[in-house]
């Protein structure tokens, strides 16, 4: 497979996914994403700005397990001072609609557990945690395959059109929990996961309806614990070219390398996994 798979959004041909129907189109609105500064309860790291050199203030060396969730009492608490301006990320050519709305999003995949917690804060509302959004992530799996389009990056896979594809909607305090795997690599780009963030939805038995998406972003992780990562099974079955971070024709764009994640061991070896925070602000009423 060649070219840059995140400047166009193209069907692949005989590729239709099983439970959703594509989104061609890429949004782009500007968001704020919360700074370095933004004050978590319960021990909630945040990325920022601030932290936005992948080598500056990772975890490069796993140490001993800690929490991963925050408590439920936890609580945002920003101005829109430590908010910083950031243009948001295209979704590229592998999103789908109609997100299964589940804390768990692996179903079969193997690999690296990455616990995410995400906490949205309103700019709109000096800040103020956003209750009830819906955070939506995807991502491929460790072959670097994506779900509705199995065999873009040259693996033959069975494809449900729902695996490592999933959301949470935030509770009083703006924050979510999602369970997944830390992602492989695909020709071109380097490791990341697409977001959404969406408001006004309606909960359906396992997903939602309506709504508006607000923010559409991009999360990044750490050079060299990813390194080790790609190095170990079953990351190390996928032959494909990878891209580094420094390289990679997104990260740097208009601000997203505001989407590094801050991570934290689970254990003392890196197939232990992580935790990845990150506090992502938004306008409502953009």
């Amino acid at each position: 497979m060649t070219g840059n798979h995140e400047q166009h959004q193209q069907r692949i041909a005989g590729q239709e996914p099983a439970k959703h129907r594509r989104d061609k189109s890429a949004q782009r609105r500007r968001v704020l994403i919360g700074g370095g500064t933004v004050a978590v309860a319960g021990g909630l790291a945040v990325a920022g700005l601030a932290s936005a050199d992948p080598l500056s203030t990772q975890q490069s060396t796993p140490k001993a397990a800690t929490s991963g969730t925050a408590s439920a009492s936890a609580s945002a608490t920003a101005t829109t001072t430590v908010c910083t301006l950031t243009a948001e990320v295209t979704e590229g050519p592998y999103s789908l609609d109609g997100a299964l709305v589940r804390k768990d999003i692996r179903e079969d995949k193997e690999g690296v557990e990455v616990q995410y917690t995400f906490t949205v804060v309103d700019t709109g509302n000096d800040c103020a945690p956003l209750a009830d959004a819906l955070v939506e992530i995807w991502h491929c799996d460790s072959l670097g395959e994506y779900s509705g389009y199995v065999g873009g990056n040259g693996h033959d896979e069975e494809d449900d059109g729902t695996f490592l594809r999933g959301g949470q909607t935030t509770d009083e305090n703006g924050q979510c929990s999602i369970t997944s795997i830390w992602p492989g690599h695909y020709v071109s780009r380097a490791v990341h996961v697409h977001m959404r963030v969406h408001t006004d939805v309606t909960l359906t038995d396992d997903s939602y309806t309506g709504g508006e998406v607000i923010h559409t972003g991009q999360l990044f992780f750490d050079a060299d614990i990813n390194a080790e990562i790609q190095a170990v099974s079953p990351y190390s079955d996928n032959t494909t070219t990878e891209t580094l971070l420094k390289d990679d024709s997104i990260y740097d764009d208009a601000g997203a390398s505001s989407g590094l994640l801050t991570l934290t061991a689970l254990g003392i070896s890196v197939s232990d996994g992580y935790t990845a925070t990150l506090t992502v602000g938004v306008d409502s009423t953009g």
